[in-house]
């Protein structure tokens, strides 16, 4: 059953235009207000990361840009970082006339949800952080490509590659071992939307350079400590929710339990959940994530 009607808008930022996914629910009582959520996507991924999550809560729009350097948005012009995003965010809810909601973040959209709540704190009811937006463990004193290497792997590897059809892209992610027991129409779909014209061939539509910024900001850059060193001040609620399985399905994930044991003290205000069997992929992009993160919404949001 089609619980929502889907579009998109193409919103001014900063070096050019924000595409953004809208998702708004069809069965809404004549005089209800519609609840409506902020979504932001990881840092190789693009707003249609999120339709099995949508389906999952059919009564509420959500609101999914593609991040500068990704998707439909990734001939913005000028570099990355927290910030830069933080921004954007601030300009799609002003087009579309937004004065606060809540906001879910993924990956690296958790990092930009904590720097948007610091930077526009009156923009923000709450914050939702899936497998991102606390410090990563990640190691000291590497070099800008090696921090890159170290935290995303073969995943950046895959920005440089370059593929004759949509069916070889499909085909490469077949064998990924994060998607073995969860391929589906929608991540066909997800895939699909990724791709970028290049000569007679195709590459990921995502910007390499802006990852690379993006993922240096996040790790040596001051806007994320002063997001997070506000957040007890904030004093709105943060839901943190964790996996224990990483990008290649690998344990630990992206947050060894030892890891948040030691973190997670010095985030008094942040309420933790940990979602067994799930990768950080799979949070949001198989079924079985989907449901396990809109039952967490849906008492989190009342919605």
């Amino acid at each position: 059953m089609i619980s929502h009607k889907y579009r998109t808008i193409d919103v001014p930022v900063a070096g050019g235009q924000l595409r953004v996914g809208i998702w708004d629910p069809i069965e809404v009582a004549e005089g209800t207000e519609v609840p409506q959520v902020l979504a932001i996507h990881g840092i190789t991924s693009s707003h249609l990361v999120w339709p099995l999550l949508v389906a999952q809560l059919p009564g509420v729009r959500v609101i999914a840009p593609d991040l500068r350097g990704r998707g439909s948005s990734r001939d913005i012009a000028g570099s990355g970082g927290m910030l830069a995003h933080s921004a954007d965010m601030v300009s799609l809810l002003d087009a579309l006339g937004i004065d606060s909601l809540p906001v879910i973040g993924h990956s690296m959209g958790g990092f930009v949800s904590v720097v948007l709540a610091h930077t526009a704190p009156e923009r923000v009811s709450r914050l939702v952080l899936l497998d991102g937006g606390l410090p990563l463990d990640a190691p000291a004193d590497l070099q800008p490509e090696q921090l890159v290497k170290a935290i995303l792997g073969s995943t950046a590897d895959r920005l440089s590659m370059r593929f004759d059809s949509v069916a070889a892209y499909l085909e490469f992610w077949r064998g990924h071992p994060a998607f073995a027991d969860a391929w589906s129409v929608e991540l066909e779909e997800y895939f699909a939307y990724d791709m970028a014209p290049v000569g007679a061939q195709l590459r990921s539509a995502t910007s390499l350079q802006t990852t690379t910024d993006d993922t240096i900001d996040m790790n040596t850059g001051a806007a994320l400590p002063d997001a997070l060193a506000a957040l007890a001040a904030w004093g709105k609620p943060v839901l943190f929710v964790s996996v224990p399985l990483g990008l290649a399905n690998e344990a630990p994930g992206l947050y060894a339990e030892d890891y948040l044991a030691r973190v997670l003290p010095h985030f008094s205000t942040v309420r933790h959940e940990r979602l067994p069997g799930l990768n950080h992929y799979t949070i949001v992009l198989a079924e079985a994530g989907a449901v396990a993160v809109a039952e967490l919404l849906q008492r989190e949001l009342n919605y």
